[in-house]
């Protein structure tokens, strides 16, 4: 249950305020960093030299370290919280169909958008299942990641 001084700082939508086929762009953006990246793969034990190793990644085809792949996803996801589901979620059931068309560099900006593509309620009619396709872009605007994000989400409590 929602109590009331958490409902008033919630800034996500419930299950009936998404339309499929609208597209929700994110204002928030973010500069990742040579440290973002760093910390990232500190904390998930990700050691791939190629996000960490200057002289190995001067040597592959991208001529420089790549920003973990997860950071870039992980990072899209927070900054749709806040236009989708802060404090209207129930769950992240999935994260569907990732990919990564470009690589993303330190010190590239980054920013998101979210395409509603389906919606419907639980059997027991208490919540809704909605699907997103997040597409996150860089300061080019070339796509550098997109998937697919479905969560349960709330129903608008009864008033």
């Amino acid at each position: 249950m929602v109590r009331l001084n958490e409902q008033s700082r919630m800034t996500g939508r419930y299950f009936e305020e998404f339309d499929v086929g609208e597209t929700i762009e994110h204002e928030r953006r973010r500069t990742i960093s040579e440290s973002d990246n760093q910390r990232f793969c500190d904390m998930t034990m990700n050691q791939q030299p190629l996000h960490l190793d200057d002289e190995f990644a001067a040597e592959t085809d991208f001529g420089e370290r790549l920003v973990n792949g997860l950071y870039t996803m992980s990072l899209a996801v927070g900054i749709t919280i806040p236009e989708t589901t802060d404090g209207t979620i129930v769950a992240n059931l999935s994260y569907d169909d990732v990919e990564h068309p470009k690589p993303v560099f330190h010190g590239d900006t980054i920013r998101v958008t979210s395409t509603v593509t389906e919606k419907r309620e639980t059997s027991d009619g208490e919540r809704g299942v909605v699907t997103m396709h997040v597409t996150v872009y860089n300061q080019d605007d070339e796509i550098v990641c997109e998937f697919d994000r479905t969560v349960l989400s709330r129903k608008r409590p009864a008033e």
